[in-house]
């Protein structure tokens, strides 16, 4: 579900320098940035192979739960929440405690609620514990980017984007035959075992092989944004996925009305501060806010593919939670063929007519999942899955890059903290915007239970919302990227 991370791990903050105190290190003798960057994946591996593994296991977990599978799309907005909330947090703390110390922690917790949800015998209970595990993960973040990217020259970070995120690539591809099996032939729970060894291995590296740094200005702790942002953010997005339930309707606008009052107050309260946890500033810079935005519609129809499909295939379709799951791996594929091209492809036809073509085939992609039938070949339907996981994560990388072509340097860490939070925003959204498509199905069809004409409204909804993301694409400059992909010096 995280697939964010694995779809453009964000730009560096400057100003990063070793913790006061440390030991000197000899850079002759400092692990190589190949094996930083690997480590760093084993964090990002875990998350991703989760995300993909919980997915394809939603209906048996319903089924156990004894509620409808579309709950479920509550323990997926809670992960995805947590990773909102706390991502613009997590980047003061890792300046400020220092890196190794932070992704430690992060890891540990992570694994913790990993735990938890292995033990959860009501969904309440889950999303707890799913919430724990997105604050574990929220906190890895950032040191991906203190770490990886912060010495990397501005016309590279195209290729050292498409190359670094290879190896966390592995987690959705071997995720859902995994949790395919493990929920046909052992028990679900298991899939939330398997991050313990992950995450004790990753912690041993972490300790042997990575640096404490640490920012040599921290900036202030801003505990009024973070409240105010957390408490908007929650309950804006609770709120929009308690639409979808039955009888719940009033508290679902109680909580949306809570999450644009203090969203209102949150806004008053950044323009009165010189350094807010969520800089809005940034918005007024051409290419970050046309990313934002575009960005945004795109990773709404990002966010709900995932919750959709593996529900469509089981329950449409009845196939088996192994089934479902080797189909499915056909996205990751995708994504993983684009990286090597991603490059060549912005370096020959530019940000802006790439990103324009990229984001329609991906829309008409998911719109034709829609359409899948129990009577459609195997073959085809692998086929469209990998050629729009190939688009869509082509689009991310392309937004994930032109947001940072004019924020200046003293702007970075406050521009990838907030970038990374709409990140993880969009994608909840998106869960909550399935959901509440496949619900308005059901109830226009009055039945209980989702079927294949209700998973079609549902697709051909959220890929409306990304093929309007068009509107945006076309409002980049011509030449806009043209020193991050080189274009203008082969064209020179």
């Amino acid at each position: 579900m995280n697939s964010e991370v694995r779809d453009g791990i964000l730009p560096a903050a400057d100003g990063v320098t070793r913790a006061p105190g440390a030991p000197e290190v000899d850079t002759a003798r400092r692990p190589p940035y190949r094996l930083v960057a690997v480590i760093i994946a084993c964090a990002l591996f875990m998350e991703q192979m989760d995300a993909t593994v919980l997915a394809t296991a939603l209906p048996t977990m319903a089924r156990d739960f004894g509620v409808p599978a579309t709950s479920l799309s509550s323990a997926l907005t809670a992960y995805l929440l947590a990773l909102a909330i706390f991502i613009p947090a997590s980047g003061r703390l890792a300046d400020r405690f220092g890196s190794k110390t932070v992704f430690r922690l992060a890891i540990a917790v992570f694994v913790g609620g990993s735990v938890l949800c292995g033990q959860a015998t009501s969904l309440p209970f889950l999303i707890f514990a799913r919430f724990l595990q997105g604050v574990g993960g929220a906190m890895m973040i950032p040191i991906g980017r203190l770490v990886l990217l912060r010495s990397v020259a501005k016309q590279d970070m195209v290729s050292a984007m498409s190359w670094l995120i290879i190896p966390a690539l592995i987690g959705p591809i071997l995720g859902p035959p995994i949790g395919g099996f493990i929920v046909t032939y052992l028990d679900w729970r298991w899939i939330f075992y398997l991050n313990i060894p992950i995450g004790v291995l990753g912690i041993v590296l972490v300790t042997l092989f990575i640096d404490e740094v640490r920012g040599e200005t921290p900036v202030r702790a801003d505990p009024v944004g973070f409240l105010l942002s957390g408490l908007s953010l929650g309950c804006l997005l609770f709120g929009f996925e308690m639409t979808s339930r039955d009888g719940e309707l009033p508290m679902a606008l109680a909580l949306i009305a809570v999450g644009l009052a203090a969203g209102g107050l949150y806004l008053r309260h950044a323009r009165r501060r010189a350094d807010p946890i969520l800089d809005l500033s940034l918005m007024a810079v051409p290419s970050f806010r046309l990313s934002v935005i575009g960005g945004s519609l795109t990773r709404i129809t990002q966010g709900a593919q995932p919750f959709l499909l593996p529900l469509m295939l089981q329950l449409g379709f009845g196939m088996t939670a192994a089934a479902s799951g080797t189909i499915t791996i056909a996205g990751a594929i995708g994504s993983l063929a684009m990286k090597s091209l991603a490059p060549r492809i912005l370096r020959r036809f530019g940000f802006r007519n790439s990103m324009i073509v990229g984001g329609l085939a991906a829309s008409a992609g998911y719109a034709v999942c829609g359409l899948f039938r129990p009577g459609w070949p195997t073959w085809l339907i692998f086929l469209t899955l990998m050629i729009s996981g190939f688009c869509m994560s082509f689009q991310f990388t392309a937004y994930n890059t032109i947001a940072y072509d004019e924020i200046p340097p003293e702007r970075m860490s406050a521009a990838t903290s907030f970038y990374a939070t709409f990140q993880q925003l969009m994608l909840s959204l998106g869960v909550c915007a399935g959901a509440l498509a496949l619900h308005v199905g059901m109830l226009a069809g009055d039945h209980a239970t989702p079927r294949l004409a209700d998973f079609t409204l549902a697709f051909l909804i959220v890929t409306a919302i990304s093929a309007s993301a068009t509107i945006w694409n076309r409002r980049f400059a011509a030449d806009a990227g043209a020193d991050l992909s080189g274009r203008r010096r082969d064209e020179d």
